[in-house]
């Protein structure tokens, strides 16, 4: 098998050692060093000045939780660090060691059969984590919202039947007067605001229950943490906003595409980057993300097609986008929703990942090409192209074995 890399390290790295295999080839005769270095900063420059001096010009890292990050933004300014996949590079089974972990990394990589992961440049990983956390704690204060939900019920109060954000101003008034001690109903239902005030006939049976102490209590603590989770969401979407001020066109274009706000453009941007040179094409970003139909075929047969696991953090954010695009009104996206989701019968899953694929594949070329997003005639939208369609039919006949002669009919 010929060699690409004569020269090349394989670290194996763990929470405290870092066990590395230099592979030197030259002509025939391969060499291996190996040695065991810390994690520390100190340690790990000691590996950085040993790589160099051996004039090694690429390392193999496998991914491993979080603790390959010491070690990539160490080596990262000096070499050429390769982060590879655990599932590509996966030990034979009752042969595992560290040492040869290390040397089977280097051996596959001196022969370039591992494929290096995206890693963005640091500016876009700093606002990766941040994006990141906001997402956490997004998701923490749905689950309190759903806490407050569960208590209500458990107290009798059918608040979320008649009010549809309980986390609104009216709902949090009167949960506020609940924890307060106010039981009286009618007086609950007063607190109703806006065009809520014209279901106060539906609030007061909705807030007569069997509200006790104890309900109190936790409800006051549960609204005291929405409260807090509310104001570091806040402040982490300052502090996003600020990091994004280097890609502000490229967050500004994203947000011309039908169910994208800002919150989404900058998880995208956070996530992929803006240099779109390191996907190939679209449907390699496509791929890469996990919004494609997955390919296992075997025996001439095609197996499950189901999506690989890809990166579940813009999965999400393409996910929550492709449900406001697909209600946002005359959108191309509704329409391909609501043709998939029709021929697939109770397809609304398999259609609204098609949907995301169909964005994050606009969003390549967005970013690619710097320019707004343009929506598709709606003669392409509904795929009812008269040639593509006298196409397909030809392509099935000619498959079951005929010759097809196509004459167009002249108009009377």
């Amino acid at each position: 098998m010929e060699v690409i890399h004569r020269i090349i390290a394989g670290l194996d790295v763990h929470l405290a050692v870092v066990v590395a295999c230099l592979r030197v080839q030259r002509g025939r005769k391969v060499t291996r060093e190996e040695r065991r270095f810390g994690t520390t900063v100190p340690e790990l420059l000691k590996l950085l000045d040993w790589l160099v001096e051996a004039g090694c010009p690429r390392v193999i890292i496998e991914s491993s939780g979080v603790y390959w990050k010491p070690v990539f933004n160490i080596l990262e300014s000096s070499l050429e660090v390769c982060l590879v996949n655990a599932y590509h590079a996966k030990a034979v089974a009752g042969y595992k060691t560290d040492r040869l972990d290390a040397a089977r990394l280097a051996d596959l990589g001196a022969h370039g059969l591992l494929r290096s992961s995206f890693i963005p440049p640091a500016p876009i990983r700093e606002l990766r984590e941040i994006t990141r956390y906001r997402k956490s704690l997004v998701q923490a204060k749905t689950s309190e919202i759903n806490r407050v939900e569960k208590v209500l019920e458990a107290a009798n109060i059918k608040l979320s039947t008649v009010v549809s954000d309980i986390m609104g101003v009216s709902g949090r008034a009167m949960i506020r007067a609940l924890i307060k001690g106010e039981r009286d109903a009618a007086k609950l239902a007063t607190l109703a605001k806006g065009s809520l005030r014209g279901k106060i006939d539906e609030l007061i049976p909705a807030l007569t229950g069997r509200f006790a102490e104890g309900h109190g209590f936790l409800l006051g603590q549960i609204l005291d943490h929405i409260e807090y989770l509310e104001g570091q969401i806040e402040a982490i979407s300052k502090e996003v906003a600020r990091l994004c001020e280097p890609f502000h066109e490229a967050v500004d274009l994203l947000m011309t595409m039908p169910g994208v706000g800002r919150t989404t453009a900058e998880m995208i941007v956070a996530e992929i980057g803006v240099d779109m040179s390191r996907f190939p094409s679209p449907h390699h970003l496509a791929s890469w993300a996990g919004v494609c139909p997955g390919n296992h075929e075997t025996a001439g047969k095609r197996r499950s097609g189901r999506t690989r696991k890809g990166n579940r953090w813009l999965r999400g954010a393409l996910a929550e986008a492709a449900w406001a695009a697909t209600h946002a009104k005359g959108s191309e996206y509704q329409v391909l929703f609501r043709r998939l989701a029709f021929t697939r019968g109770k397809g609304q899953r398999k259609a609204r990942v098609a949907v995301s694929h169909a964005m994050l594949i606009a969003a390549w070329h967005i970013l690619k090409d710097m320019t707004p997003y343009r929506a598709l005639p709606p003669a392409e939208r509904t795929g009812s192209d008269p040639t593509k369609i006298t196409q397909a039919l030809v392509k099935r006949l000619e498959k079951l074995g005929f010759t097809v002669t196509i004459e167009q009919k002249t108009a009377a």
